[in-house]
């Protein structure tokens, strides 16, 4: 599998993360309320805002309008910096638009994570791999927030602190830590929660000419547990397999096998794709995509495993190396 396919793949895919301090075992029981509280709102509110994504020199600002009705959700994210994006999601359905290729890329939201919908539902397994704890009140684009930090229970895992809206429980700001360090964060600098949103206002503003386009389909078709053949053997505490389907790429002429593990908080994908008898193998090893995404890959049994996650190295290659299938 290319870099530019895995590229692509997660543009249609983000995550978080606290620290490596001294702290309580056990979990706070409010602390805990509170993440539900954070994944629940994003299904409960509508809001339209502006946010900042940061990861080392890499700066991405976005405008999101979101609305929920009788219908579900729907929602429209416009990326203002570097080549035009926009997202149109209509519950788990989505349309990204990229007018300079004049592409129409269509996928499931399975694992996609858009701030401020970092969290899944329903919240599982995080008390086995994080210590959650309630921290201070702080403001972030003049709303007053909660301070949640989630902190790993051991390496193979980011920490998170998560600032919450006291009133909504809308999340207004996240930061993926390694130890002390921040690898990635989102933050609202202009938010606006409440309020008439027209259907207009979700319109793609390239929907008339996007008929004229390529459109990319991405959407997977889920497969019984065991079906591929392929398994982790090795995991990391925590973690647990979620789904396993056959995944159409960008590029690729067949779908390929994918498997997606997580430990309530945190995804890792395993891809599993034949080894093309008119390309050479790409090189195996550990590459650093950007943030938090980390990607390991190897070739096994004239198939290339290619392993991608925000986790620590280590994670991806522990899980990558765990990766057989039954006739080895």
């Amino acid at each position: 599998m290319t870099r530019v396919a895995l590229a692509a793949l997660l543009l249609l895919s983000t995550h978080i993360q606290p620290v490596f301090a001294q702290a309580p075992s056990n979990s706070s029981p409010e602390a805990l309320d509170w993440l539900q509280k954070i994944a629940a709102a994003p299904r409960k509110h509508n809001y339209v805002g502006t946010f900042v994504y940061s990861s080392g020199n890499h700066i991405e600002t976005s405008r999101i309008i979101h609305l929920v009705n009788e219908e579900g959700e729907h929602e429209k994210s416009v990326v203002l910096d570097g080549p035009p994006r926009e997202i149109i999601r209509n519950n788990d359905e989505m349309r990204c638009y990229l007018p300079e290729s004049k592409t129409v890329v269509t996928e499931k939201r399975w694992l996609r994570k858009v701030f401020p919908a970092l969290l899944p539902q329903p919240l599982t397994n995080l008390d086995e791999g994080y210590i959650v704890k309630k921290g201070g009140q702080e403001r972030v684009s003049d709303y007053l927030c909660q301070v949640i930090e989630l902190i790993p229970r051991d390496d193979k895992r980011y920490g998170q602190k998560l600032w919450v809206d006291i009133n909504t429980g809308l999340l207004l700001k996240a930061a993926v830590m390694d130890k002390d360090e921040v690898v990635e964060q989102f933050v609202f600098t202009e938010l606006e929660i409440g309020g008439e949103i027209s259907k207009e206002q979700l319109r793609s503003k390239y929907a008339a000419k996007a008929g004229e386009w390529h459109t990319t389909n991405l959407v997977s078709s889920t497969t019984g547990s065991g079906k591929l053949g392929w398994h982790v053997n090795d995991p990391p505490p925590g973690f647990k397999k979620i789904i396993e389907m056959k995944r159409n790429l960008s590029g690729k002429p067949k779908p390929i096998g994918h498997i997606a593990l997580s430990d309530g908080l945190a995804a890792v994908s395993v891809f599993i794709e034949p080894v093309s008898k008119d390309l050479s193998p790409p090189a195996e090893g550990l590459y650093h995509s950007r943030g938090a995404i980390n990607i390991y890959t190897r070739t096994l049994a004239d198939n290339v495993i290619t392993t991608v996650g925000e986790v620590p190295p280590a994670t991806v290659m522990q899980i990558g190396n765990s990766v057989s299938n039954k006739r080895n």
